[in-house]
């Protein structure tokens, strides 16, 4: 009995040492993020890490992290999806221009009916652009590079023909509350347990997923560790953003999307299949994955979550603008390559293009509130970046 206690000790100190291995990666990520907000928040004498700073900091990384966790399962299946930011603010155009010349004048008095109508048909927008170009796609066979090259200007054009070269104005009552309103204090709570109760669900589901098709399980504890992490961050927030005014509405919004998009991606035959052929596509193709029919619903997926975007871009700056989703795309991808997304496709998760999306938001608001210029703030982007791509290729190529 003594003798199997050690040999316990060793076999658990061996498998933490293969787990740190495994997900350096990951881990290295989490390092420099933490290492980004010490830096900052004593440039800035601790401003940076306030209550209102911290809300303000995940209400500006919505955005991107909306477009991040659809250009997840995009760059797994090895492409690509230019247009993301411009389609963003197209629609974020087009429900200014219902909002400020339509629905004021159709409604003058029901703000809530106009706000529901404006999300509506902006959704609708995202998703029908995602349906034609991943019909274009997946079906006709033109790389997503061209074709999204092409949405990308495509977008661009059209929101300069709905604002017609001028700024619109979208910040009427109850749609400006899409995402510059609060939850309540109890609510904020609230979501907290069910973010953490979802946390561990979706692990022990995972799991039994792994086990029921023969793939190799981690250890328990092990799985235990992370999703504690994990709760623990959520829990840290919540109890920040409660001392200024609470969860952010576009955050809980995020939330939601986030729970639904990590339960496709892995307790999902279309979540899985999506995997499979990034990790290998000749083979998922001979195995008898529809890859055309794959590929085709990612990209309306990708479209419904840029109109979703489009929505609560419109709502948090209050208008309608000719640079609308100016960057967008860029950040998104960026944030998931930061977050661990494979350039080479197969590898990537939602809680990592989250964490990727957070850190393209703390090096912005960080920078900016030092003053330094923008040039240098898309310098720095472009480094960071480049040396995600390299440090992906790197243990890409170790294992």
């Amino acid at each position: 009995m003594a003798s199997s206690t050690p040999s316990a000790a060793k076999g658990i100190k061996t498998e933490l040492l293969n787990l740190i291995r495994r997900n350096l990666q990951t881990y290295t990520i989490l390092i420099a993020m933490v290492a980004i907000w010490i830096l900052f928040s004593i440039t800035t004498g601790g401003l940076y890490l306030a209550p209102q700073n911290i809300s303000n900091l995940f209400r500006q990384m919505s955005v991107t992290a909306f477009l991040a966790t659809g250009m997840v399962l995009v760059i797994v299946t090895g492409g690509i999806d230019l247009s993301v930011g411009k389609l963003a603010g197209f629609v974020s155009v087009v429900a200014a221009y219902l909002q400020a010349k339509v629905w004021y004048h159709i409604f003058p008095d029901q703000p809530f009916l106009a706000a529901a109508l404006s999300v509506l048909i902006g959704v609708l927008v995202g998703t029908l652009s995602g349906s034609i170009q991943g019909y274009i796609i997946a079906y006709l066979g033109i790389p997503a590079f061209i074709v999204t090259l092409g949405g990308m200007w495509l977008f661009n054009g059209l929101i300069l023909l709905v604002t017609q070269g001028k700024t619109i104005a979208a910040n009427q009552p109850v749609f400006s509350e899409i995402a510059q309103g609060y939850l309540p204090i109890g609510w904020g709570w609230g979501l907290c347990v069910v973010f953490i109760v979802f946390l561990f669900w979706n692990m022990f589901r995972s799991r039994a997923n792994k086990r029921k098709y023969g793939f190799e399980l981690r250890p328990l504890y092990i799985d235990l560790l992370t999703s504690g992490f994990s709760a623990l961050m959520v829990f840290i927030y919540v109890l920040s953003v409660n001392r200024y005014r609470g969860v952010q509405n576009p955050v809980f919004l995020l939330a939601i999307v986030a729970m639904v998009m990590m339960y496709i991606s892995n307790n999902t035959r279309f979540g899985r299949y999506a995997y499979a052929i990034g990790g290998n596509r000749e083979a998922a193709r001979l195995s008898g994955i529809n890859i055309r029919d794959v590929i085709f619903k990612i990209f309306v997926l990708m479209g419904t979550l840029s109109g979703v975007a489009g929505i609560v871009l419109a709502s948090y700056v209050g208008y309608g603008t000719i640079a609308a989703g100016q960057g967008y795309e860029l950040d998104a991808i960026a944030a998931c390559i930061l977050g661990g997304t494979s350039t080479l496709g197969g590898i990537g998760t939602i809680p990592g293009a989250l964490i990727g999306s957070l850190i393209i938001a703390s090096l912005s608001t960080g920078l900016q509130m030092m003053n330094v210029a923008p040039a240098w703030q898309y310098v720095l982007k472009a480094i960071v970046l480049i040396l995600a791509v390299l440090i992906d290729v790197y243990f890409k190529k170790s294992r």
